[in-house]
């Protein structure tokens, strides 16, 4: 139902304006001032608003109507607005459109006309917020790569049963769960899997990785900005609650959300409301919120790193990934789909896994898991020059520390740096909090670094 804000200081006007809109599907909000058609506008969103160009301050000048309008176009710039007034002419018509008004009609008003003009204006508003946010979704799945299919969960060890048993009565639902886990363990799957399951399946599923975002940009990736809202801000831009309205939002890596924003992401999760950075006007959602970290957040909402109530909020169920080295039954399938999809990406023909690569697989630590896993087996295949994997295609090593010294010379500035991340990663188990503090690093700085070298 389209959404109407009238402004108009006049009893008599607003009653039959509500009566002639509410007959024909239209929902109306009234306001008998300037300074009440602003703070509606910051509280809620309308498809048009039909104002009033003279209240009782000034009845005849228009400017008041004037003021109102240029307020309406900074809070809102896609907004419609039709002026109307008694005392209309053409002058303060032509005006009123040079300042943004997209019609006018003057008192008394022909209904026909009226309702002609309010439902093109509406139609075109909601076309070009549509335009908007397909515009930003396209731009989102090209830099995701596009990765919104079907996923496909492997999981046939003892140790992935209650998992599987968790995402099957879970997924279906609208609760917000919380994915903990070693980094790379696939957290980002069992959230694809939840979204695949649930009602919301046809929708979209919106990721954010909160370890990638550095802090001065993580509220604008979030709940979007309006053009002037800082330096940068050329032009309005779409935040990921928007584009995943009525789908799924995924926060990866949560445990990274700057400890100042948590109060904002909280209140988007109680009400569902939010406002752009740089507007005060506040939007709405209906959103589904999965999140994942493999940080103790338990520990951190009592050490104050995390606000508890956010943690409470998030976390109506958590559903917990064992590492890959807890189900190593799983290995061979998974290693098998991996194989699958990369002989087809780079046009190999391979039969599969020699028994003596099948064994190096198992031996096989796994500190990075799945993800490792995962390049391994693309490694492989890119250097394999038979039909069949062999141990020596997979380039596994146990970990080891001799002759490192010896061999760091030898090695690029790349390579020492990815091969000291790897040993503090194995150091504390995959914990990534630990691994950044040993290594002097905040953990969004890590996680960027762990994305360039693919670990």
């Amino acid at each position: 139902m389209p959404r109407v804000l009238i402004a108009d200081d006049q009893p008599a006007v607003i009653e039959a304006l509500r009566l002639l809109l509410k007959g024909e599907g239209f929902e109306t909000r009234a306001v008998a001032s300037p300074a009440d058609a602003a703070e509606a506008l910051a509280r809620q969103s309308f498809d048009v608003a039909l104002i009033d160009l003279n209240y009782t301050r000034d009845t005849t000048s228009g400017q008041e109507g004037l003021d109102l309008l240029a307020r309406v176009r900074e809070i809102d710039p896609t907004l419609p607005v039709v002026v109307m007034t008694a005392w209309g002419s053409v002058e303060l018509a032509v005006e009123a459109m040079q300042r943004g008004a997209r019609d006018f009609v003057q008192k008394p008003w022909d209904n026909a006309r009226l309702l002609t003009i309010l439902r093109t204006h509406t139609e075109l508003a909601t076309a070009l917020r549509k335009g908007e946010r397909l515009e930003a979704e396209n731009k989102m799945l090209r830099e995701d790569g596009g990765a919104q299919g079907r996923p496909l969960l492997i999981a046939q060890s003892a140790a992935m049963q209650p998992v599987l048993e968790l995402v099957r009565h879970v997924g279906p639902s609208d609760a917000n769960v919380l994915i903990t886990g070693e980094n790379g363990t696939g957290k980002e799957v069992v959230a694809r899997t939840l979204h695949a399951l649930s009602g919301r399946a046809s929708k979209t599923m919106v990721t954010v990785n909160a370890g990638a975002l550095a802090e001065g940009t993580f509220e604008s990736e979030l709940f979007g900005h309006v053009r002037g809202a800082f330096t940068d801000a050329k032009s309005d831009r779409v935040g990921r609650f928007e584009l995943a309205d009525g789908g799924t939002l995924f926060l990866d890596e949560i445990a990274n959300v700057p400890v100042n924003l948590q109060p904002k992401l909280l209140r988007v999760l109680e009400t569902g409301e939010f406002e752009r950075v740089g507007s005060s006007q506040t939007r709405r959602v209906d959103v589904r919120v999965l999140s994942a970290t493999n940080a103790n957040l338990k520990e951190d909402s009592v050490t104050g790193r995390f606000r508890q109530d956010l943690f409470f909020r998030l976390n109506t169920v958590e559903i917990y990934l064992p590492p890959l080295r807890e189900r190593p039954e799983d290995i061979p399938a998974l290693a098998e789909h991996f194989l699958r999809l990369h002989a087809q990406r780079y046009r190999k023909e391979l039969r599969g896994f020699g028994p003596a690569a099948l064994e190096a697989l198992a031996a096989y630590a796994w500190p990075g898991n799945v993800r490792e896993l995962d390049h391994v087996v693309q490694r492989a295949v890119l250097l394999a020059r038979t039909d069949e994997v062999r141990p020596a295609d997979l380039g596994l090593q146990p970990a080891r520390t001799e002759g490192v010294e010896r061999r760091l010379e030898e090695m690029s500035l790349e390579e020492v740096e990815r091969l000291l991340i790897q040993k503090a990663l194995r150091r504390f188990g995959g914990n990534v909090s630990q691994a950044a503090e040993a290594l002097g690093l905040s953990r969004s700085a890590l996680y960027r670094r762990m994305q360039k070298f693919d670990i």
